[in-house]
């Protein structure tokens, strides 16, 4: 999951990112309205969490234009203003979800989740898919009932192809989904991580679809493996 953080208080940013890069989340932080427009223009991301003091500009007014040049992206808003009001507003300005600070990374990761179970129109956190069968809060793997180990790359890579079912997903798209701004990659990282998943899931999880990139192979595909 690629998470954009939007907050100005470099202590609870840092903890944010910390705390949800602990629980393998691609975490970016900004700490300006500008400075997250531009991000949101240079990568994609899975959700945002969206503090409404920032020093220049307020939250409320950088979501609702955000809302009203189409951007879809789930926003949960993470701020110490704490009346009904303040939380209608937030809500009818498009967020999806409100949190009040001071606040527990667990709440916050599991708020997150719950905002992307949501959007891929799941009841629950568990994934299956065919034999396979992943849990993005536990992070665990099950192939035919069996675990299996995945680096926290493999992971990334694996919950944007589930998470996106149906759906072409290009490279930059999936590099965007497994990588951080900071990570200094080689030319072949994705098809190193890919490789990978291939041979621990089966040939079939991952699909090319050549001049376009990739999409998750059939249900019962990862039968098989490499």
């Amino acid at each position: 999951m690629h998470v954009l953080v939007c907050e100005d208080d470099e202590l609870i940013a840092s903890g944010i990112k910390a705390g949800l890069s602990a629980q393998g989340m691609i975490v970016e932080h900004v700490a300006t309205a500008a400075a997250a427009r531009a991000m949101l223009r240079a990568a994609e991301f899975d959700v945002m969490v969206l503090d409404l003091g920032l020093p220049d500009e307020d939250g409320l007014k950088l979501l609702a234009q955000l809302r009203q040049k189409g951007l879809e992206l789930p926003v949960l808003i993470l701020t110490a203003r704490d009346s009904v009001t303040d939380r209608v507003d937030g809500l009818q300005a498009g967020a999806d979800d409100y949190l009040l600070k001071p606040f527990d990374l667990r709440e916050l990761f599991a708020r997150l989740q719950t905002l992307l179970r949501r959007v891929a129109g799941r009841s629950v956190n568990l994934i299956e898919h065919g034999a396979l069968s992943y849990d993005p809060s536990s992070r665990v793997t099950l192939l035919g009932g069996q675990p299996v180990d995945l680096s926290r790359r493999e992971q990334a890579l694996l919950q944007a192809l589930l998470h996106n079912r149906g759906r072409v997903l290009s490279s930059e798209q999936l590099k965007d989904s497994v990588y951080g701004f900071g990570d200094e990659l080689e030319s072949n990282a994705l098809n190193v991580h890919i490789h990978h998943l291939r041979r621990k899931l089966g040939n079939g999880i991952v699909e090319t679809v050549r001049g376009l990139g990739y999409r998750l192979g059939p249900a019962g595909s990862e039968d098989s493996r490499a």
